[in-house]
């Protein structure tokens, strides 16, 4: 990597490593123009996340229905202490770390058993980090933060060295991708760690399709908000004149591949030029644009997922509703 495309933020104890480059902005553009070339059309699920995003999806993860949260935060609550104390880890590694809460439990942990050394937020929302990694310090008066801003699918190879590590991978946001290129996405993971690193990944399990619609149809509107905001992030990014306006958000579960997908329903005939792409998109009345998949699980498949990348998995958690499952596993020694 050259000097150019790299941006660094120093703070007592902190170090921010922002990644962008001329080759990324290339690689962005093309990604956007084959997904909304496509059919159907598609804006990856990663440009819902800038600053506004992640903010609506920490409102998200507070609301009633979306229980994905607060069912995780419990699991980890229950098994942290176990978790930790398998892995002997003093230095953990998040990717897509958002507002890092779920994360304090497990930090909490490090911190009691006098483990906690590093933490490394790997996000895409330059200000999350920045916020989170601030936090912390204040939190924990010796704990060393390295934070990554970038894409996780581009820039693995830039998460610093460092001694004994638990990589987590939490939201069940591995659900974001086919199952082919879930396994894509572990298997460079695993390449990234070291012999005897430890990966606990979330999945959010298969539920009653009544309970998981509701989690991503809102009554307060708050996921149409965020759903919304990633055409916001395509007129700043790309100059896509798209009117938020005029869609309407619709979340609805795909029995046949096990999971949902939220889209933006254009509510009448659009015309919209994107002026970086030079592209020009003619919609029609009810024509939609797919911007996530969200797969559910069970641990069967998930420990499959695992092994295709090359993981052991040495534990499985759950609540008692089987709502969300954690796998720890292991890069073999």
């Amino acid at each position: 990597m050259t000097t150019s495309s790299l941006t660094q933020y120093f703070m007592p104890r902190i170090q921010i490593d922002v990644h962008t480059d001329a080759a990324d902005l290339d690689a962005m553009r093309s990604e956007l123009r084959a997904g909304l070339l496509s059919t159907p059309r598609t804006i990856p699920t990663k440009y819902l996340y800038d600053d506004e995003g992640s903010a609506l999806f920490e409102r998200i993860s507070e609301l009633p229905e979306y229980y994905q949260t607060r069912t995780e935060r419990e699991l980890l609550a229950k098994y942290a202490e176990h978790i930790i104390a398998c892995t002997d880890a003093q230095e953990l590694v998040e990717l897509g770390s958002g507002a890092a809460t779920k994360t304090r439990i497990l930090l909490n942990v490090m911190h009691r058993a006098d483990r906690l050394r590093m933490y490394v937020p790997f996000d895409v929302s330059e200000g999350i980090v920045r916020r989170v990694a601030q936090e912390l310090v204040l939190e924990y008066p010796t704990l060393q933060i390295h934070g990554i801003v970038g894409d996780f699918l581009a820039h693995l190879e830039h998460i610093p060295n460092g001694g004994r590590r638990l990589v987590v991978f939490l939201g069940g946001t591995i659900g974001n991708f086919s199952p082919t290129n879930a396994v894509k996405f572990l298997s460079s993971i695993y390449r990234a760690m070291e012999p005897g690193d430890y990966f606990l990944l979330g999945v959010q399990l298969e539920a009653d399709v009544a309970r998981l619609e509701a989690a991503y149809n809102d009554t307060a509107g708050v996921t149409a908000r965020f759903n919304k905001n990633i055409l916001s992030v395509l007129r700043a990014r790309i100059g896509a004149d798209f009117d938020p306006d005029t869609f309407d958000h619709s979340a609805v579960y795909n029995r046949n591949a096990h999971r949902i997908e939220m889209r933006l329903r254009a509510r009448y005939p659009l015309t919209v030029y994107i002026r970086d792409l030079d592209l020009t998109l003619n919609l029609q009345a009810g024509e939609e644009l797919l911007t996530e998949i969200s797969t559910k699980y069970d641990r069967p498949r998930a420990e499959t997922l695992l092994a295709a990348a090359g993981f052991l998995t040495q534990h499985w958690y759950t609540d008692p509703h089987a709502l969300i499952g954690l796998a720890l596993a292991q890069k073999p020694i």
